[in-house]
């Protein structure tokens, strides 16, 4: 089975359609979101309407939650805090209902799939090696997805060890062992590389490619600043940081 994993639109629907385009070239068979497809970006209902109708399987973020009114707003820096607001107000119907139907975990296909970690599925970053090693441990399967922190990222343990880390565009894992894998982010890297990130996954094959693709930065840029979203938002896509 080929799956399309992606995670961390944030709203930007130019970025998630560039990274469609190519998920339809790489004939997969399912596509799986882990969450975050709001907040920060220009265009939060068009976003909800493409994942819901193209994921098969979707989980819920912090950013998603708190237009939800399921965090509070003081949880966010001001920048974040400033677009969950706005997001909450354009917000439509049908897109809080399809986020308010999500958790914020799964297991799929043999899968495990949590937004940010087995320990705290909602806020904890993957980024150490313990916050790694935890979540490999609360878990039982071969494989675990998680977002959240925008870092590509590829996690094994050997020998008890935990090795691995940051996986740029165009490394390729064989998924031998346990791995922990993050795709990146489709709508905000924040691993130096400003194209937008996914993971092709072979559940037959075993393997993981992850990918990066382009897409046009200044159109979101230029949305998010017609919006009166903060600066420093639309500034740190093109960074990838």
């Amino acid at each position: 089975m080929r799956v399309a994993v992606i995670s961390d639109v944030h709203a930007n629907y130019h970025a998630l359609e560039a990274v469609l385009e190519e998920v339809d070239a790489a004939r997969v068979e399912a596509i799986w979101c882990l969450g975050d497809t709001v907040g920060y970006g220009p265009r939060p209902n068009e976003c909800c309407d493409i994942v819901k109708a193209r994921a098969d399987h979707c989980l819920v973020g912090n950013h998603d939650l708190v237009v939800l009114g399921e965090l509070t707003v003081s949880d966010f820096n001001d920048e974040a805090a400033a677009a969950a607001i706005w997001t909450t107000d354009v917000l439509t119907p049908e897109s809080r209902a399809f986020l308010a139907s999500l958790k914020p975990f799964g297991e799929v296909e043999g899968v495990d799939l949590f937004h940010a970690s087995a320990r705290d599925p909602v806020w904890e970053y993957v980024l150490t090696e313990e916050a790694a090693r935890a979540t490999l441990e609360l878990s039982d399967t071969p494989l675990v997805l998680v977002g959240h922190s925008h870092v590509a990222l590829a996690i094994t343990t050997d020998n008890g060890r935990v090795a691995g880390g940051p996986a740029p565009g165009g490394s390729t894992v064989t998924l031998d062992g346990r791995w922990l894998l993050n795709p990146g982010s489709v709508g905000q890297p924040r691993d130096g590389d400003p194209r937008a990130a996914w993971l092709l996954l072979d559940l037959d094959e075993k393997f993981a490619a992850f990918r990066r693709v382009p897409y046009s930065i200044e159109r979101t840029q230029a949305e998010m600043r017609e919006r009166g979203l903060p600066r420093l938002l639309a500034a740190r896509l093109e960074r990838g940081d």
